[in-house]
């Protein structure tokens, strides 16, 4: 369980470590006056500890793997599962490759991800959610069961109605209003 005000804490952190302002084009080329780099709070032991303590608050009992989109998805899954493991609670991590290894083990899977798995698809921030939806497709033609997608960060507002279409939950930890942000999705 996380401590009272953990997600002010964790907001505080992306505004201090993750957030940019200024003038920036985004992947989709749109323009705006604000960048967040979440990865800088993923990968920071504070900022860690925050999303997973959160994180598992949300996450059904029964998921058994946490993963997505490299490389976007490795710090937050792995996180999340190393943290998870030092309370008794295991989950397999997984990453899915952008384009299909053709040698070694062939194919787009990277990781612990089991057929009849039970799956929480992640990302660091998702603006339009294409990387998680094309995770979560990829992690059911392997077999498992998605069941909810759980972004650190939700600049776009898009990605749970994508999420709803495919019948899986979606949860934010923060989201660009959270951050003083309008949303930019789409």
């Amino acid at each position: 369980m996380s401590a009272p005000g953990a997600k002010q804490q964790l907001i505080d952190h992306l505004l201090a470590h993750s957030v940019r302002r200024g003038d920036f084009t985004l992947k989709s080329g749109r323009t705006s006056s604000w960048f967040i780099d979440s990865k800088q709070t993923a990968c920071r032991p504070e900022g860690l500890l925050l999303m997973a303590d959160l994180a598992l608050d949300v996450i059904p009992a029964d998921v058994t793997a946490i993963g997505g989109l490299t490389v976007g998805a490795d710090p937050v899954a792995y996180g999340i599962a190393a943290v998870a493991a030092t309370r008794d609670r295991p989950l397999r991590s997984f990453t899915i490759r952008k384009e299909a290894k053709d040698h070694g083990v062939a194919g787009r899977l990277a990781g612990a991800l089991e057929a009849g798995d039970r799956v929480v698809i992640t990302e660091d921030t998702v603006t339009r959610g294409a990387s998680p939806m094309e995770a979560l497709r990829v992690v059911r033609e392997l077999g498992a069961q998605p069941v909810m997608v759980l972004v650190l960060v939700d600049r776009g507002g898009t990605c749970a109605a994508m999420a709803q279409a495919e019948g899986v939950e979606f949860r934010a930890l923060v989201t660009a209003p959270d951050l003083g942000f309008d949303y930019e999705g789409a």
